[in-house]
């Protein structure tokens, strides 16, 4: 094993304890909301909120990562997120906390959070060389399940014996692990030379000609916003669904035992990857997680549940690895950072629709059709599966997307794209 892949892995596993403390916080912030609330609505409110700051940051964000030490962007956005996190802890100490004394916390958290993800990624480019680009996207996809894989039973568990603020108090002690591997890793790296003397909008305008120079990358982020949107439905709508008819426990090990799919799929991708058909695999993989959620949402019957469950995560590191690998292959390395923030913002706008209407969709269904907020969850989720099911298959029909297979690096117009 290479120096490179060495330090990836350090990496990696700070952002996997990171990753297990965050879904600690978001399971228990989750159940708590609904709990006091009993609306899909407000369970998505505090979702939106603590996703939009990053990602209306991370185009500078982005931009930042390309002309100053990546290393020392993630340690900042990685330590100081704590701070939010802490704020809610305090309130909930002091008697509990509202749903604002909530948004404000998570608002906070991700304003930092933002400094991350264009660094994290803009890292991988730095340490790694090509070859290792698949495997290391699918130890990437590995940590980030972790905070479905292992989080919500873990949080199930300490909810049936602690309160909420048991959670926040792990979560905020993992920030100092992340902060020290991030530290070691980065006495490793020679930093790259700073552009200080370009301006910052020259710098995103550098960023966006990248992205949408190559007909091919720019077309595959226009559909993966629309993913996202039935995506995110899904997931923000799942915990009141089975929450309607169960409790926390439950909850925690259906998400776990949905997880595993996820767990599988990494492993394998870490260890394989993939050579070939990165288009292929994408399209296909997308459309089974949209029959998927079909399935989810038919019956409460907590095995199915967690079968269909099972089969949607298990088909997200691969629809995620050939994304990564199209995106990354067709950028220049000195680009990626400003690229990355660009293509986090524009593909996950979709979130922020889904965030904001699927649980006010949900509770408008389930009063309108005297079902429950329950069913009404499920019927978006079913409504939302059809749709990813539809464009997933589309992709292989869209040629300036398939020849993305055979360029790399190359950010100029294609005419026959």
């Amino acid at each position: 094993m290479d120096k490179g892949f060495k330090r990836f892995l350090l990496l990696w596993s700070g952002e996997l304890v990171s990753s297990v403390g965050g879904g600690l916080t978001s399971f228990g912030l989750g159940v708590y909301v609904f709990r006091e609330t009993g609306s899909a609505a407000s369970m998505a409110l505090i979702t939106l909120l603590a996703f939009l700051p990053t990602l209306l940051l991370s185009v500078p964000a982005g931009v930042l990562a390309d002309r100053y030490d990546r290393r020392i962007l993630m340690m900042t956005g990685d330590g100081c997120s704590a701070i939010g996190i802490l704020y809610i802890l305090i309130c909930m100490l002091n008697g509990g906390a509202d749903i604002f004394q909530i948004g404000i916390g998570v608002t906070i958290s991700s304003v930092f959070s933002a400094l991350l993800e264009p660094a994290y990624r803009a890292t991988v480019s730095d340490i790694l060389d090509e070859e290792s680009y698949s495997k290391a996207s699918g130890l990437v996809s590995l940590a980030g399940s972790a905070r479905y894989l292992l989080s919500p039973v873990i949080a199930g568990v300490l909810l049936a014996v602690a309160d909420i603020s048991l959670l926040l108090i792990i979560d905020i002690c993992t920030f100092f692990l992340t902060v020290i591997c991030t530290g070691v890793v980065k006495k490793g790296i020679v930093s790259a030379p700073s552009k200080k003397e370009d301006s910052f909008f020259d710098l995103l305008k550098e960023g966006w000609q990248a992205v949408t120079k190559n007909r091919g990358v720019f077309a595959l982020i226009m559909v993966s916003s629309a993913i996202t949107c039935f995506m995110g439905a899904f997931q923000i709508l799942a915990e009141p669904l089975i929450l309607a008819f169960s409790d926390s426990t439950t909850l925690g090990v259906a998400e776990t035992l949905c997880a595993c799919g996820m767990l599988v799929s990494s492993v394998f991708l870490g260890v394989r990857g993939i050579k070939k058909g990165f288009v292929k695999v994408l399209s296909i993989s997308l459309a089974l997680a949209g029959v998927a959620m079909i399935i989810f949402g038919l019956k409460e019957n907590i095995y199915i549940l967690c079968v269909a469950g099972f089969m949607f995560f298990a088909m997200l590191p691969f629809a995620n690895n050939s994304l990564d690998y199209l995106v990354r292959t067709n950028i220049p390395d000195e680009l990626q950072g400003r690229a990355w923030g660009l293509i986090g913002f524009l593909s996950q706008i979709g979130y922020v629709v889904a965030y904001a209407l699927s649980g006010v969709l949900a509770d408008c269904a389930g009063k309108g059709l005297d079902i429950g907020v329950g069913r009404g969850a499920a019927v978006i989720i079913m409504i939302s599966g059809v749709m990813l099911g539809i464009i997933g298959l589309s992709i292989m029909g869209i040629r300036s997307i398939r020849s993305l297979e055979h360029r790399t690096g190359d950010i100029e117009v294609d005419a026959n794209s």
